[in-house]
């Protein structure tokens, strides 16, 4: 990862689990998500904000592609950190990598590929402010 990379964290409570205290596999879905919300607060883009589909102004993310490599267990109680590094943003479509970590043990990794969408769905331009921000 690199300088540029944006850290937050998440604990794993009870939801996150499986009857044996161990992450389900779609937590680390969740916590990814909250890693790219984050991401994007943090840069100063509010999604509720852009959010109405009515608006002729409406922007979204939509996840296009993800893909997960499982490396370790996450378990109960767990304080963990979700990674965030813009890897491109072009036109409509941001390339994010994504770490979940233990400390500094990748639990969890992920490649993601975003496309930005107005109210009708159909794929809009990034903002150039929002791009610069990012980059």
């Amino acid at each position: 990862m690199t300088p540029n990379t944006f850290r937050f964290p998440v604990r794993v409570y009870w939801e996150d689990t499986d009857a044996g205290g161990i992450v389900y596999h779609a937590s680390h879905i969740r916590f990814f998500e909250r890693g790219r919300t984050e991401f994007l607060r943090a840069l100063g883009f509010s999604q509720s904000l852009t959010a109405d589909r009515a608006a002729a102004d409406a922007l979204l993310f939509t996840v296009r592609r993800l893909t997960v490599d499982y490396l370790r267990p996450a378990l109960l109680d767990d304080l963990l950190t979700v990674e965030t590094e813009l890897v491109t943003a072009h036109g409509p479509r941001l390339e994010l990598r994504q770490r979940l970590l233990r400390g500094e043990e990748a639990i969890a990794t992920a490649e993601v590929l975003v496309a930005a969408v107005g109210g009708n769905g159909r794929p809009r331009r990034i903002p150039a402010e929002l791009i610069a921000r990012m980059t």
